[in-house]
């Protein structure tokens, strides 16, 4: 891969999570504050996305791979998505925020796959070289978060505006991207996109048991996406948007730890780390304060690396391991549909009806919000533990590590 390619993707990667990160995590606060929104109303804003990244695969293994060239597809995605944030900007009505926050993300979703598969096709080694291009993303999300969280308007409309004025200049940029056309062979099945194939592997008790575990800590991973920013906001905690960048930082020192973790504890154990660590942080999201123990929170916060890595970092290593190579990508396709389409959507949904439950006269009691996803993971936590029994501790090689964007 030449030079001038290297840096091309790695603007790309960076462009299309600055767009993400410029409003997702903050625009909880911005119904809220704003728009005087509901629970009920923010947990449907946040399932759109779910809504979208149910829709994303059909769209790009069925239209995108077969008739247009990829670098076309992403730059009229991103222009078609910054249209529709211009309108949403000027939306009021949460009800109708929803909708076209909806239309917004079914343009965002397919370009996460899109962006990935533009870079797999010109690299000569994709094990060794997409790293080093995908983690520009995660660069991008502390960068947009911590620029959000300086200006402090993390709750007004200008994180949309941040994100329009991005995406534009995204979908112009995509139009210099390497030439990707399409795939003449392609054929996938709407079977294969949906990863029937790996459905195979749920005969494996062990697997049946992560692939469920995965589906139900999607749940209260929903809730820390949701009302994290608003909780920590109403806590007294002051650049919460900065702060909670530390979660994505932490996660480059804890994918460090993963071979050697791997070979310590293996499959199970990691796994068993990562949910414990889901409630623990729940805990301190539920019982700090920003005026007594904000110790607590920055905990909650730096507890992400181990959240996600060991847990869906470990669960995508294991999943792999499980599949082979005949069916690997049926097999993330099925785990990637069933976290962020169907957990990720209840998730969204039901953080939304706990904030209603515990809103009392305006006023959120969030301690109560925080012990529902401390209590699901603790449920998955013990399910996982009784019922999950596979001995093998497959090591991955450090180059196969990539970062995740949250």
């Amino acid at each position: 891969m030449s030079l001038k390619t290297r840096i091309q993707l790695s603007m790309m990667m960076f462009l299309l999570y600055a767009v993400w990160g410029a409003w997702y995590g903050q625009m909880s606060k911005y119904l809220f504050n704003q728009l005087n929104a509901t629970g009920d109303q923010v947990g449907n804003a946040y399932t759109a996305f779910s809504l979208a990244m149910l829709v994303a695969p059909f769209f790009v293994g069925l239209i995108a791979d077969r008739y247009f060239a990829a670098q076309k597809v992403l730059g009229v995605l991103n222009l078609a998505g910054a249209a529709i944030l211009f309108f949403l900007i000027q939306e009021n009505n949460p009800d109708q925020f929803f909708w076209l926050i909806l239309a917004y993300c079914l343009t965002f979703a397919p370009s996460m796959s899109l962006t990935t598969s533009i870079a797999m096709q010109h690299m000569d080694n994709p094990e060794k070289e997409f790293p080093g291009i995908r983690v520009l993303g995660t660069v991008a999300w502390i960068v947009i978060t911590n620029i959000v969280g300086f200006l402090n308007i993390g709750g007004e409309v200008t994180i949309f505006q941040i994100a329009m004025y991005i995406a534009l200049f995204f979908g112009l940029f995509a139009f210099t991207l390497p030439d990707t056309p399409p795939k003449p062979t392609a054929n996938a099945t709407v079977g294969q996109i949906l990863g029937v194939d790996a459905f195979k592997l749920l005969k494996d008790r062990s697997f049946a048991i992560f692939f469920l575990s995965s589906v139900l800590i999607c749940i209260p991973l929903s809730f820390y996406y949701a009302m994290a920013n608003p909780s920590l906001t109403d806590s007294g905690m002051t650049n919460v948007e900065n702060k909670m960048s530390l979660g994505q930082a932490s996660e480059f020192f804890f994918m460090l730890m993963i071979p050697l973790a791997f070979k310590r504890l293996g499959v199970k154990y990691m796994l068993v780390v990562g949910l414990v660590a889901w409630i623990i942080r729940f805990l301190m999201f539920g019982y700090g304060d920003a005026s007594t123990s904000e110790w607590m929170l920055y905990i909650a916060i730096v507890l992400h690396g181990v959240c996600y890595d060991f847990f869906f970092v470990t669960g995508q290593i294991y999943t792999d391991n499980k599949a082979g190579e005949r069916i690997k990508s049926s097999a993330q396709g099925l785990i990637t549909l069933a976290t962020y389409g169907i957990g990720m959507g209840i998730g969204s949904k039901l953080s939304g009806i706990v904030a209603d439950i515990y809103t009392v006269n305006g006023k959120v009691d969030w301690t109560s919000v925080w012990m529902v996803p401390a209590g699901i993971a603790a449920v998955v936590l013990v399910l996982f533990i009784i019922m999950f029994n596979d001995r093998k501790k497959p090591v991955p090689a450090q180059d196969e590590l990539v970062p995740g964007p949250l």
